[in-house]
């Protein structure tokens, strides 16, 4: 039995992929009045700081 690698019929999809919504969102379907900037607060540098500094301290650890 010959299988093509591209299945072409729609009975043929994964049920998985089937049982998904099929509609796709993107940014041009967000109403207009929509905020997306995306800025840094204080948190946001202050928890990827943290992160940087316990993995710095941990590889330390392990290497002293």
């Amino acid at each position: 039995m010959r299988r093509s690698l591209v299945l072409t019929r729609e009975h043929a999809r994964h049920p998985f992929r089937v049982s998904l919504p099929h509609r796709r969102e993107s940014f041009a379907d967000l109403p207009q009045g929509f905020d997306t900037s995306w800025r840094l607060t204080a948190a946001d540098v202050r928890g990827v700081a943290t992160t940087y500094f316990a993995t710095v301290a941990a590889a330390l650890a392990f290497i002293i």
